[in-house]
């Protein structure tokens, strides 16, 4: 399974949920919403800076972007972000065994 960082901001909904609750588990809610469609999330963090929370994901594309959907979609949480966990390493392999085929614009 691929690894994915969400990242997102709480809207004055999901802030209002937590002044009426302030016990609430995020966790909890976000690894129920992940395990019903076969993902994991791994770690849960609250944030502070641009983004409010974030929650790495064990899981395809599709199972981020439709937990995406969901949250973004109850009103709550806005400036949903998707970032995949990658292989640099790997990358830079590829891109070796590409570079010799790659040619400019104009040439």
């Amino acid at each position: 399974m691929a690894k994915f960082i969400t990242l997102g901001k709480y809207t004055a909904k999901g802030l209002g949920g937590f002044i009426s609750n302030p016990s609430t588990d995020r966790k909890a809610a976000t690894s129920a919403l992940a395990e019903s469609v076969g993902a994991k999330v791994t770690r849960y963090a609250g944030l502070r800076g641009k983004y409010d929370f974030m929650a790495e994901i064990e899981g395809t594309f599709e199972q981020a972007a439709a937990a995406s959907m969901v949250a973004t979609s109850s009103g709550a949480v806005s400036d949903f972000t998707i970032l995949e966990d990658v292989d640099l390493n790997e990358i830079a392999k590829t891109a070796q065994k590409m570079a010799n085929s790659y040619k400019e614009p104009g040439k």
